[in-house]
């Protein structure tokens, strides 16, 4: 891009579409945690499955060095470079995809979300669904849903049969609080429900 004269108004997009497959003896054998201290790995609704680097150069329109703490998907690549385009999406066309442009020029308040709460299914035999809002993340069952064991839990008797986590206090999700808050756990419920209902988020 250098050598073209295509650096500086070249948008370069940097991430992973999903975490390692990494267990335990893998942390042991070569003594590196892959997913850096969160829980989980590809295939879970645990944070080491899905939550991913996402690093974008684009000198003409990004500062250097900046950064930004939206909850974002992979989804919103393709609204995104519409908007760069200047093309309007088709309704039924990327019906969870999110226009990240706001966030890469920098116009969008930091405290107001860029989209709707992410809601994702897992990959393995005992699937989960998993909605992320903002700091709050539910999983509508016990155990990773993916490769990490277990995979699946049955609940103890009187114990929650789901698995609530603040984020923003607890990135690693290691306390299930939602015996605590059984109102988030509604309000969360409802908003999965309505977009595995609608087939869309946008």
């Amino acid at each position: 891009m250098e050598k073209t004269g295509q650096t500086k108004n070249t948008l370069v997009i940097f991430s992973s579409d999903n975490g390692p497959v990494w267990y335990e003896a893998d942390k042991k054998k070569y003594d590196h945690d892959a997913t850096a201290g969160f829980r989980g790995m590809k295939a879970d609704a645990w944070e080491g499955g899905h939550r991913m680097p996402f690093l974008v150069r684009w000198p003409a329109r990004i500062k250097a060095g900046s950064v930004s703490e939206q909850t974002i998907c992979f989804t919103d690549l393709i609204a995104t470079f519409a908007d760069i385009c200047g093309t309007k999406l088709p309704d039924e066309a990327a019906p969870d995809s999110f226009s990240l442009l706001p966030v890469i020029d920098g116009t969008h308040p930091a405290d107001k979300p860029i989209r709707a709460p992410i809601v994702m299914r897992t990959g393995g035999e005992g699937a989960k669904m998993m909605i992320r809002s903002g700091d709050w993340k539910l999983i509508n069952g016990l155990g990773s849903g993916g490769f990490s064991k277990p995979s699946s839990l049955k609940p103890e008797p009187g114990q929650p049969t789901v698995q609530l986590y603040n984020l923003r206090s607890d990135p690693a999700e290691t306390r299930n609080i939602a015996a605590e808050h059984p109102d988030k756990i509604k309000e969360l419920e409802a908003a999965m429900q309505k977009i595995v209902e609608s087939g869309r988020s946008r």
